[in-house]
C-alpha cells in the first residue's frame, strides 16, 4: 500500500513538472488568493483592535456622574470604577472638579482634572504652549484666550468665592498654553487637581470621564457592571463616539468580507479554466491510460490529486504573504503592525485545497465522457 501510495504521488509531481507553464500559471492564481484570502482574514479580525486605538484619539467613550446632583463621586468609587474596567483596556481616566470664577469679573468655569489623564484621553486636542506641570499652571480655552487677549507665557488672577462663603480669594495663575478643540474645552480653564482643591477645599468629583479600548458591546458591559455595583453612580456611553466606532467598523469588515468572497470567486475561475485547458490536451493521454484499463475512477483521481498538490502549496505561499500583505496594509492605514493569527494557516491552506477541488471538479468530469477508441485514432 506504501509502494502504490509513493508511486500516485511520484506521477502526480511528475505529471505537475511536465506542464510547468499551465501548473505555475495555476499555482500563482491560488497562492494570490490565498494571499488576499489569508490577509484580509487578517485584517478583518484586527480591524477592532486597530480601530479601537484609532478612535481612542477622538476623546472619551464613558462617563461617570453621581445619580443624585446634590452628591459628587468620592476617591473610594473611582478606585472601585477603575477595577471594573479589563486589565489593559483602560487608555485614561480623566475626573473633573468644576468651579465657576470670575478673571476681570467677568464669569468663567475652572475644570480641575488629573491633567495626566486628561492628556491620554484627549491625544486630539492642539495646544499651542504646553501641558501644566507644575503648581499653580493652567491651560486655557482659545475662547477664553481671544476674550482676554491672553497666550501662553501670561499671568491671569482667577477670583474664586472663599469657602465659607463670604467674598472671594484672588490666586495668581501662569498659563502654559491654549486648547483648541472646536468644543466645548474653549470655554474652560484647566488646571490640577491639586490646585483646584486649594481653591475650594473639596477633593471629591463632578464628573469622570473614561476612554476604553472596547467595542460598543464591551463598553456596555461595563456600564452595567459599573451600575449594578454602585447605584448612586450613572456611567454612559459617549455615543457620538461608540456609534462612530461600530458604523465604520460594521463598513470595513462588511467591505472586507465582499471583496474577500470576489477574490476567491476570481480564484475559483481562474484555476477551473486551466486546468479545462491541461484535460484538452491530455486527451490522448487520458485515452492511453482507459485503454490499458485505467477505470475512470483512477483517472479522476490522478487529475483531483493534482489539483490538491496545488492547492496545498498555493495555500502555504499565500499563508506567508497574506502576512506580509495584511502587515503592510496596516501599517499604512493604521501605522501599527497586525499581530499573526496561527490558525490561520491551516484555515487557508484547507480553504485554498476546497476552492481548488471545486473548481477542477468540472474540467475533471469531462475525463470521464472521453472514449479511448476514438482519441487514439485522433477524432
Amino acid at each position: 500500500m506504501e509502494g502504490k501510495n509513493k508511486f500516485y504521488l511520484k506521477m502526480i509531481f511528475s505529471s505537475l513538472a511536465r506542464r510547468k507553464s499551465r501548473m505555475i500559471t495555476a499555482l500563482l492564481a491560488i497562492a494570490m488568493g490565498a494571499t488576499i484570502l489569508s490577509g484580509l482574514v487578517t485584517i478583518y479580525y484586527d480591524i477592532p483592535r486597530q480601530m479601537g486605538k484609532e478612535f481612542r484619539s477622538y476623546g472619551a467613550n464613558m462617563l461617570v456622574i453621581p445619580t443624585d446632583p446634590e452628591e459628587k463621586i468620592t476617591d473610594d468609587q473611582l478606585d472601585e470604577m477603575n477595577s471594573l474596567i479589563p486589565k489593559g483596556k483602560l487608555v485614561g481616566v480623566a475626573p473633573y472638579i468644576y468651579q465657576n470664577a470670575k478673571i476681570n469679573e467677568q464669569p468663567y468655569m475652572l475644570a480641575g482634572t488629573d491633567l495626566k489623564g486628561a492628556k491620554e484621553n484627549s491625544p486630539y486636542w492642539l495646544i499651542d504652549g504646553k501641558w501644566p506641570e507644575n503648581s499653580r499652571e493652567v491651560l486655557i480655552g482659545n475662547e477664553i484666550s481671544k476674550a482676554l487677549g491672553l497666550k501662553a507665557g501670561d499671568k491671569m488672577i482667577i477670583n474664586t468665592p472663599k469657602v465659607n462663603g463670604t467674598g472671594s480669594t484672588d490666586t495668581n495663575f501662569n498659563i502654559t498654553g491654549v486648547v483648541t478643540t472646536g468644543g466645548k474645552e474653549e470655554e474652560l480653564i484647566f488646571m490640577s487637581i491639586e490646585d483646584i482643591s486649594g481653591l475650594v477645599k473639596d477633593k471629591n468629583y463632578d464628573v469622570v470621564e473614561y476612554s476604553v479600548e472596547a467595542e460598543q458591546n464591551e463598553l456596555s458591559q461595563i456600564v452595567t457592571n459599573i451600575s449594578q455595583k454602585d447605584a448612586s453612580l450613572t456611567p454612559q456611553l459617549v455615543k457620538r463616539v461608540t456609534a462612530s466606532q461600530d458604523i465604520v467598523l460594521n463598513k470595513l469588515q462588511a467591505l472586507v468580507f465582499i471583496v474577500t468572497i470576489i477574490v476567491l470567486f476570481i480564484m475559483m475561475i481562474c484555476v477551473s479554466t486551466t486546468m479545462m485547458a491541461v484535460v484538452t490536451e491530455r486527451r490522448r493521454e487520458i485515452g492511453l491510460k482507459k485503454a490499458l484499463g485505467a477505470t475512470n475512477k483512477s483517472v479522476v483521481l490522478d487529475f483531483l490529486g493534482e489539483g490538491i498538490t496545488l492547492g496545498i502549496f498555493g495555500g502555504i505561499f499565500g499563508v506567508g504573504l497574506g502576512y506580509v500583505f495584511a502587515n503592510r496594509v496596516s501599517i499604512s492605514v493604521f501605522a501599527r503592525k497586525v499581530s499573526f493569527l496561527p490558525l490561520l494557516a491551516p484555515l487557508t491552506i484547507i480553504v485554498c485545497v476546497i476552492i481548488t477541488i471545486v473548481a477542477s471538479l468540472i474540467p475533471v468530469s469531462k475525463t470521464v465522457d472521453i472514449e479511448p477508441a476514438l482519441v487514439l485514432r485522433g477524432e
